[in-house]
């Protein structure tokens, strides 16, 4: 944004204000009613209630502090004053532990609650009603009536400050925003492989040598170079024990429990780098300075009784510092090589009658669960914790989808879900074109609003089980807090609405509507934002032999335009009004339109081919990854080519290979075919080893055309590669195979199963 335009908004803000007043809350009440009239807070405005209700004064200091920042006045509390704001705890059953009850007249204000939480909640509820920043302009509030209270009780936003150390204030900073959106939990990520980030004062170490790294902060994350004898170890940070009770405090004051995660048994080369004996190979190492893990160990020896007790004086600690109720220790991405190769770890095994590698997993984390509940804690972790045997009192944190979250709630076990898609907040929310690097794929607003935690597959009977939901934010590509508060905004208040608001009242209209507001108020904050996804979707069709394109953009109010010629979409283009039918092989490119500019980096743009297998089902041996679906079981056969990014248009396996056969409807001349495969190293995603061609008229005798080896280098980063071959027969069924390969040597999965990605089948 233009500094002049800033300026204006900030000189005009008590303008727009007193011409429309504010009347939108994220998230959207369970009831909410406005009358005419309005209350205006002013010097002469006291805080009421009850003394006995000691902790409503609390309450009375945190609106009390957030009405002088926007305003300057000193709102005294008991006051005889002619306007009043009352607070009281009362027994209300219909609204739970954080619902409230708000009213608003003209001669005061009311809140009611159970808890000092809904309390809390229906002053952030009227803080959303205010100014966003100190004005001139009269804190004016429409006379209204809420009843309000939260669809589940677990509403998290997690930060990784691991990867990247972000100091206290910003974790506060994150707090108060998500505090403003009534979330509840914040999940803070303290250890991984990259950094220690809490004091533990019985091990000095892990922050003396864990929580700082050679900085290489100049090279992508996946392509920093080692750290190297001698270089110095300037970049990182940690927090004091001192630092975290004050942040557990100040979250508390606004109804947030901090949820600290202790990684274990893996992602834990920090710790390693600190206390080297902990691992199975029990060699020195520095810390990581990024995503190569040549040479590294990562996990704890789960066969050294020392690493446990090092654990449990560490979760020690731990516990002594966190009032929470859960404790979450990681569990996740586990390279069990190290164990498969250590003499302790194997004996581990036969003493304890274990299967394999996953149930030692399963022994790591049982052990751990027993001694948290011998302090009275809970423990949580990622869905990895159910492999070889689910600890006997454990939630699940459901992140690789939500089948991990399905299978524990069916076993009567708590699940919060974080779905990779759309629950990772360091992937895009636009673009990507035009958009600060993330790590990959597309969670935009849309996609965040309309997800539903509870999933449809799961049994009624155990849908109590799924406490609430939370977005992920991993740090590798955000290194500065304008980063940090882009990718969360505006997503954040998404969420919120997700798991806030009751599933019939949601709606996408109103929602968009309102987040305009909050962009006005981000803006005279100072606070970075997505304004919004301007890349228009761009949705394939295909049946019966013809190819419709639907294209759609979430931005309120926004136009479309578009070429089919490959030009740049201008003004002047056709816009959109309904499907278009292609006919032809043809470069679609489109772009919104708002307020009579074209918006966006660059348009969005696709390649439609067509060819004799448009619109015919597609049936597999082996079922796609439920990660890869592209847009469908037709994928193979929509005219779309994949393109680099990863998670559009593009079929996924992992572990089995691609077989798929097309029925032509009749008997064609089949002159060519092409199978299009991508590489990406960097993914694990990797050529097919050979690709198999067949045809048959029958569709039970099957005559093979051609077996093409794979020509890519293996250590080639990104490729599209089309294997293609010429038959110039009769047929009506094409088989076409493609065989999985396995990572190379010196990558990081080497020997492990590779990804195959496979977009369309082109018949000529």
């Amino acid at each position: 944004m233009k500094i002049q335009n800033l300026v204006f908004l900030v000189l005009f803000f008590p303008l727009l204000l007193s011409a429309k007043q504010k009347t939108g809350i994220i998230p959207q009440p369970v009831s909410m009613q406005v009358h005419s009239g309005k209350f205006v807070i002013t010097e002469n405005t006291a805080i009421e209630f009850k003394k006995s209700q000691t902790e409503l004064k609390e309450a009375a200091a945190f609106f009390g502090k957030a009405i002088r920042e926007i305003s300057g006045y000193e709102l005294p509390f008991n006051k005889k004053k002619a306007q009043t704001i009352r607070l009281s705890l009362d027994p209300i059953n219909t609204i739970g532990k954080e619902g409230y009850q708000l009213q608003v007249t003209s001669d005061h204000i009311e809140i009611k609650a159970n808890t000092k939480a809904g309390i809390i909640y229906g002053m952030q509820s009227l803080l959303q009603l205010l100014p966003p920043i100190r004005t001139n302009a009269k804190l004016e509030l429409p006379c209204l009536e809420i009843e309000d209270y939260p669809r589940f009780k677990w509403r998290g936003m997690h930060l990784d400050v691991s990867r990247h150390f972000f100091g206290p204030e910003v974790v506060k900073e994150y707090i108060d925003l998500m505090a403003s959106y009534k979330l509840n939990v914040f999940h803070w990520h303290l250890i991984d492989d990259q950094g220690w980030r809490i004091e533990i004062k019985q091990y000095p170490k892990v922050t003396d040598v864990g929580a700082w790294r050679v900085d290489q902060t100049q090279f992508p994350w996946g392509d920093r170079p080692q750290a190297k004898a001698g270089e110095e170890p300037t970049y990182g940070g940690y927090y004091t024990q001192e630092q975290i009770k004050e942040i557990i405090a100040y979250a508390a004051e606004r109804n947030i429990t901090v949820v600290p995660e202790i990684e274990m048994p893996g992602h834990v080369a920090s710790a390693i780098a600190s206390y080297p004996e902990f691992s199975c190979a029990q060699q020195p190492q520095l810390p990581l300075t990024g995503g190569d893990y040549s040479n590294t160990s990562s996990n704890y020896c789960a066969g050294n009784d020392a690493v446990f007790e090092f654990l449990e004086n560490v979760l020690t600690e731990v516990i002594d510092l966190f009032p929470s109720e859960y404790i979450h220790i990681g569990g996740d991405e586990v390279n069990k090589d190290s164990w498969k190769k250590c003499d302790r770890c194997q004996a581990r095994i036969k003493e304890e009658g274990l299967k394999d590698e996953n149930e030692l997993q399963s022994y790591f984390i049982k052990r751990i669960e027993k001694f948290l509940i011998s302090k009275n804690r809970k423990m949580i972790g990622w869905d990895e914790i159910l492999e070889g045997g689910l600890a006997p009192e454990a939630t699940v944190m459901s992140w690789r989808g939500e089948a991990g979250g399905i299978e524990a709630a069916k076993m009567n076990h708590d699940v919060v879900m974080t779905p990779v898609n759309p629950c990772y907040f360091d992937f895009y929310q636009a673009g990507p074109a035009g958009e600060p690097l993330a790590f990959s794929g597309l969670n935009n607003l849309k996609k965040v609003y309309h997800y539903k935690p509870i999933p449809e597959e799961l049994p009624a009977e155990n849908a109590h089980y799924v406490l609430g939901a939370q977005a992920n934010v991993w740090t590798e590509h955000i290194s500065t807090v304008e980063h940090l508060e882009y990718m969360v905004l505006p997503r954040m208040a998404a969420l919120a609405e997700v798991v806030w608001t009751p599933k019939e009242q949601k709606d996408w209209e109103s929602f968009n509507t309102r987040i305009q507001e909050e962009y006005r108020a981000y803006e005279l904050k100072g606070l970075r934002y997505c304004p919004g996804n301007f890349t228009v979707a761009i949705q394939p069709v295909s049946q019966d032999g013809k190819l419709l394109v639907a294209l759609s953009t979430e931005i309120l109010n926004g136009e479309i335009v578009y070429t089919l010629d490959g030009t740049e979409p201008t003004l002047e283009s056709k816009k959109y009004t309904q499907p278009i039918e292609i006919e032809s092989t043809v470069l679609l490119k489109a772009s919104v339109v708002l307020h009579g500019q074209i918006r966006g980096a660059v348009p969005a743009q696709q390649q439609f081919v067509m060819h004799q297998a448009i619109g015919r089902d597609v049936n597999y041996t082996y079922p796609v990854s439920p990660y890869y679906l592209a847009d469908g079981p037709n994928s193979l056969t929509d005219g779309v080519r994949g393109t680099a990014t990863v998670g559009k248009f593009w079929h996924g396996f992992n572990g089995n290979d691609m077989v798929a056969t097309i029925d032509l409807g009749k008997s064609k001349v089949v002159k060519n075919i092409t199978l299009g495969c991508f590489q990406k190293y960097k993914g694990w995603i990797f050529m097919p080893k050979e690709v198999t061609f067949e045809a048959s008229a029958d569709g039970v005798v099957y005559e093979v055309i051609e077996t093409i080896s794979n020509p890519i280098d293996e250590n080639a980063e990104e490729v599209i590669h089309d294997f293609k071959t010429t038959y110039g027969k009769d047929a009506r069924y094409l088989r076409v195979s493609a065989k999985t390969n396995a990572c190379p040597k010196g990558h990081n999965g080497e020997g492990k199963p590779a990804w195959l990605f496979v977009d369309e089948i082109i018949v000529e």
